[in-house]
């Protein structure tokens, strides 16, 4: 059964496809290719002879939400797709035909148990917005506060169910006939996109993402992340409070409002790489449907998110070599990048660094005969996709969620101003995070974290050795004779436990002496300190002899 559903799911992909004059999809896919004459048969609506922008969209938001989000990240990147399409697939943003209302106000009597209008002192039937997973109504709380609630589309979770069927299924015949499927992992890469697209079906999953993002950015004056109404909230339900900005889409009230344009690119890409390597936690959704900017003051414009539901974090290992090779690449330090992609795994042992240098400054040198300001992101990834190809370089799906964010990150950048220099943005970031990574300051905080495990170790272990020791005698004759040598071990560990006391002593009441001498010229105190640094010396050197 659950195969006969799939494939009923790819037969309405591909009616669909032909049905808004879209079959080129199909050939170029080769998915059920011979029955794209079948669908021919089939009557079309006025979408097949409308402008190519436009059949893509309508078609996209008949495939469902899936293909809807797939649509979101494209329409981000305005610069490299033609206007007449950007401009359609910015609809698919926050313009995606809403659910009937009676649906939405019957959800919300479910929900609550109550009638809507005992829950809320106001509730708007006419919604806000509306985009593939959910759409937004406003309302007020019983004590006036403005709110926007948040209500999952009724049976989105089967259709994407249905739909992530259909791309395992895809994945899985990619991964065992296509050549570069090993490479590519399409079965892993879809299990990464599955546990994403299923977390933002729980709107609880989003409120407590909201949260965290809240408190990570509690003093930042970049970013305002709205205050989230639990009592409120539900699984199928968010309700949080209402923001009033522009949109970032709106390029005309911004610069109407004298928004300064150039600081507000900027400090996106700074809000990007803060969330990415300092907080490790990103919001991984942010199309422009999503961000609205208060201009309260024009000079210091303010970012203000919404919809949580996709976040992403990544491993330290991760983050690490991301950071390495952002750095090595501004720095042409192309040994190192390749080195980089070495020591990590991703490519198959027995890889030739000196090629693989050779290979990836191939790619990179030429752009930088251009100013960095035009240097896309965008572009030098599919470069240096080109060069994975050769050297069999493995995708890391962890990894897209990051790309695919980076990429929004640029495309709204560029937008907003055309002349941002990303890495200018990005490098400071960069630069000081990873001296946090490996300064005296990391040392000492990893010291700090780990010293409770340590001090409990080093408390532990004279027991253990004295475990170790019994079992040793009692069960292996042989072994008895090296009881001994552990007890007399576990003695001298005890003994130079004592020592180290007596040593820290001495030298802590020489620090104090010499610091009260130097800053308040206490000859008397210094000289009682010296003396107790003396005797606990002394003792020490008892304890030793």
């Amino acid at each position: 059964m659950p195969q006969r559903r799939t494939l009923l799911r790819v037969l309405s992909i591909q009616r669909i496809l032909v049905k808004y004059g879209l079959d080129d999809f199909i050939r170029e896919t080769h998915l059920l290719r011979p029955l794209r004459f079948f669908f021919y048969l089939l009557p079309r609506r006025r979408g097949a002879s409308a402008p190519l922008g436009e059949r893509i969209r309508l078609a996209l938001e008949e495939l469902g939400p899936i293909f809807v989000k797939f649509g979101q990240a494209l329409s981000t990147r305005r610069d490299l797709l033609p206007v007449d399409i950007a401009d359609e697939l910015a609809k698919l943003q926050d313009s995606v035909p809403p659910f009937p209302s009676e649906q939405a106000i019957a959800i919300l009597n479910d929900v609550y148990g109550e009638p809507v209008e005992q829950v809320f002192k106001r509730f708007d039937a006419e919604p806000l917005a509306a985009a593939s997973i959910a759409q937004v109504h406003t309302a007020q709380l019983q004590n006036g506060q403005e709110v926007v609630v948040k209500l999952l589309r009724p049976g989105v979770q089967q259709q994407i169910e249905g739909d992530l069927d259909v791309l395992r299924m895809i994945a899985g015949l990619a991964a065992k006939y296509w050549e570069h499927g090993k490479r590519l992992r399409p079965l892993d890469v879809v299990a990464e996109y599955e546990r994403t697209i299923i977390d933002e079906l729980d709107l609880m999953r989003e409120a407590a993402n909201a949260a965290q993002l809240k408190r990570n950015f509690g003093a930042s004056n970049m970013l305002y992340v709205p205050d989230v109404y639990w009592d409120y909230c539900r699984p199928e339900v968010l309700v949080q409070e209402r923001i009033y900005g522009i949109p970032i889409s709106d390029m005309d009230a911004l610069r109407e409002a004298g928004t300064n344009i150039r600081v507000l690119a900027e400090n996106g890409v700074e809000i990007f790489f803060t969330q990415v390597f300092r907080h490790n936690f990103f919001h991984a959704d942010m199309h422009p449907g999503n961000i609205f900017v208060i201009a309260t003051d024009p000079d210091k414009p303010k970012y203000a998110a919404v919809d949580f539901g996709i976040v992403g974090t990544l491993s330290p290992e991760d983050r690490h070599y991301l950071a390495s090779n952002f750095l090595a690449f501004f720095d042409r330090d192309y040994h190192s990048i390749a080195k980089l992609h070495i020591d990590s795994g991703w490519v198959p042992e027995g890889t030739r660094i000196d090629q693989l240098e050779t290979a990836v400054r191939t790619v990179c040198e030429p752009i930088f005969n251009k100013p960095l300001s035009e240097i896309s992101f965008a572009q030098v990834l599919m470069r240096l996709f080109r060069v994975a190809q050769r050297f069999n370089v493995e995708i890391q799906p962890q990894m897209i969620l990051l790309h695919k964010t980076l990429f929004n990150i640029e495309g709204l950048g560029r937008e907003l101003y055309p002349q941002l220099d990303l890495w200018k943005t990005a490098h400071p970031v960069l630069k000081r995070w990873m001296n946090e990574q490996v300064g005296p300051r990391a040392m000492l905080d990893d010291f700090r974290e780990n010293l409770p495990q340590l001090r409990q170790s080093l408390r532990d272990l004279p027991t253990v050795l004295k475990q170790i020791a019994e079992q040793a005698a009692s069960e292996d004759p042989a072994a008895r004779k090296q009881v001994a040598e552990i007890r007399q071990l576990r003695k001298d560990m005890q003994e130079h436990q004592r020592q180290r006391y007596w040593l820290t002593a001495a030298a802590t009441s020489v620090v104090s002496g010499t610091l009260l001498l130097a800053l308040e010229g206490n000859l008397y105190l210094t000289a009682a300190l010296y003396a107790i640094a003396a005797v606990a010396a002394f003792a020490a050197r008892q304890r030793h002899d």
